[in-house]
């Protein structure tokens, strides 16, 4: 099967989509597929791109490891020799176009809003992952809690501030300030005070114009993978110091995870649950990975679904999929399968 693994672009997730790129792309070279791997910003510059499936060259050779800090954008536009007028990079459309199904591996911005899965449904190519509605939906977090809320879903209690306009309240200290849009922890504070709170909402301000004022939750971190509609077992995630943000997350040794995770079987369901209810909600389709907090009396809250859960060493979906017998390989290939 000819099939694109399109990762890359300009989120502030750059890092983590090459690597969850780079692993799905030789997963897809040693299942026997005619893979190749594009930079869905950069693209690839060549005159001649009919025979490219049946190169021979590794296109993911020269992607390095996940940086503790976030990329440089504004860097990796500069190299677009057109400007960067297009959000697709040169021969991306066309390069897809031929393609039996486009593997997504993008994380964040217009990975993850929908945008591109518009564009390709437009386009006619078939591509893995949920559909432009629910990744949209999920995606920007205050209309995802106002879905959570509205059809009994627990989630923490919250209130989305917009730029320059006064608040019409303010959450009691401690709380969690979050950009709108954001993901992989990116633009998330826990504040205890109020130079902490005016600090945090200067910066998740920066990454959109709109942001999320949260209750916090004290407790332990869970997630739960829902694929093909039906949930996988809970990751307990431990960080060693802090919270679970972009450093934890991606950096080898900064954090433990246990799956299945240690908490009792009524509140794995109850937590099994909700994930395919918030599935169904947000009108998910073919995978995706819920987060949530269990705090110390036992009541598990959802905070968000990710529609394109990370493919990296340390992400948490191929831990999940493992546990029931689903190695790497194999779960590559049943997300593209589920494309069809």
């Amino acid at each position: 099967m000819k099939v694109v693994v399109l990762a890359g672009g300009i989120s502030t997730e750059r890092d983590v989509s090459l690597m969850s790129g780079k692993l799905i792309y030789q997963a897809m070279k040693r299942l026997g597929h005619q893979a190749v791997l594009l930079d869905v910003y950069l693209g690839i510059e060549r005159e001649e791109i009919a025979s490219i499936f049946d190169s021979e060259e590794d296109f993911s050779k020269d992607i390095g490891e996940i940086r503790g800090i976030n990329p440089d954008i504004s860097a990796v536009k500069k190299r677009r020799g057109d400007g960067g007028r297009c959000y697709f990079g040169p021969n991306v459309i066309a390069i897809c176009q031929m393609a039996d199904a486009v593997f997504l591996a993008l994380h964040g911005a217009d990975g993850e809003n929908g945008k591109i899965q518009a564009a390709f449904d437009l386009l006619g190519i078939r591509y893995t992952g949920t559909d432009y509605v629910s990744s949209a939906l999920a995606m920007d977090k205050g209309l995802a809690k106002e879905l959570f809320v509205a059809n009994d879903i627990p989630t923490p209690g919250g209130i989305v501030l917009k730029k320059g306009a006064a608040p019409a309240e303010k959450m009691p200290l401690p709380c969690v300030v979050k950009a709108c849009m954001g993901g992989s922890s990116i633009g998330v504070y826990i504040v205890k005070d109020e130079t902490e709170y005016e600090r945090a909402l200067q910066e998740a301000f920066s990454y959109g114009d709109e942001v999320i004022v949260e209750q916090y939750i004290k407790g332990r971190e869970l997630t739960c993978c829902v694929l093909d509609g039906k949930a996988l077992p809970l990751v307990e995630i431990i960080p060693k110091k802090g919270f679970y943000d972009y450093k934890n997350k991606y950096q080898a040794g900064s954090t433990t995870e246990v799956c299945p995770a240690p908490v009792d079987e009524a509140c794995t369901r109850r937590i099994q649950e909700i994930s395919e209810r918030v599935f169904q909600v947000l009108r998910l389709k073919k995978y995706a990975r819920m987060d949530f907090m269990l705090d110390e009396q036992g009541n598990p809250y959802c905070l968000e679904a990710n529609t394109l859960p990370g493919m990296t060493p340390t992400s948490l979906i191929p831990q999940e999929a493992a546990a029931v017998g689903i190695d790497y390989d194999h779960l590559c290939q049943k997300i593209l399968d589920m494309a069809f």
